[in-house]
Order: C-alpha cells, then sequence, then structure tokens
C-alpha cells in the first residue's frame, strides 16, 4: 500500500512522542494510532520485571478511553534512534482481533510502506517491536 501524508505525519507524531517522552529504561517505544476521521492517539510501553505493557496496547486503550471502536492506522516508533518497529506477536494477534482493516506502518525509515494487519502473522520477516533488526 502507498504511504499517504497523513500516513507520514502519524510516524512524526509517534517520533515526537518517542524523543519526548521515552527517555527511561522504563519507555523505549511510542506508538501512534489514528481514527478515520483523522484523531490521533499515542501511548507508550511501560516495561517492568512483570512483563510491562506494549505501546500499541497503550494507545488503544487510550483510544478506548474517549469512546473509539475502530482504529485505520498505526505505526510504532524505538526511542535512541531506533527505527520504526512492527508489533509483537502478541499485539498483532489483539490488534488483528479488534481491528481487522487495520493498516500497519512498518519498514525502514527511507523505504517505509503501509501493510494490512492481516499481512503480517509471525514469519512474515517483518521484525517485531523490540527485535533487533540487522
Amino acid at each position: 500500500m502507498t504511504m499517504r501524508d497523513t500516513d507520514r505525519a502519524l510516524v512524526q507524531a509517534a517520533t515526537a512522542v518517542v524523543k519526548l517522552r521515552c527517555r527511561s529504561d522504563r519507555h523505549t517505544v511510542a506508538t501512534a494510532a489514528r481514527t478515520a476521521d483523522g484523531r490521533v492517539f499515542t501511548g507508550v510501553n511501560v516495561r517492568h520485571a512483570s512483563g510491562g505493557a506494549c505501546a500499541e496496547l497503550v494507545a488503544v486503550g487510550a483510544a478506548a478511553t474517549q469512546g473509539v471502536t475502530d482504529l485505520e492506522t498505526m505505526v510504532t516508533v524505538g526511542d535512541r534512534g531506533r527505527e520504526v518497529l512492527a508489533p509483537c506477536h502478541r499485539c498483532r494477534q489483539l490488534l488483528r482481533d479488534h481491528f481487522p482493516s487495520l493498516r500497519l506502518i512498518v519498514g525502514p525509515l527511507d523505504a517505509l510502506r503501509v501493510a494490512p494487519i492481516a499481512d503480517l502473522s509471525p514469519g512474515t520477516g517483518v521484525p517485531a517491536a523490540g527485535t533487533p533488526t540487522p
């Protein structure tokens, strides 16, 4: 799928959040999610020895608190210069179950692309969030 201007703006939103809010080991990833009507919700991961919460799930929860039941597009960005990250297996499953038509922005910064959540399953070669990229 082709990247739209609104997709590039969503990457910028996630990048701004990661730069502003991810300054410790507790928060290392930021997600921005957009609704079809253009509202944007963000979240950061919460790391903890007990497991913590991924940024994607925090963004979904933030949207839910505002009554949002459907998300159109999502992107996750790593801190400290890391690139755009695909959701982990657990988040992919949750996103696929709750938002089957969700578009995810994935890939290296110089070659970002949009992929339907249905196309990103374990074993597709798209690295999950937190996985070191080659």
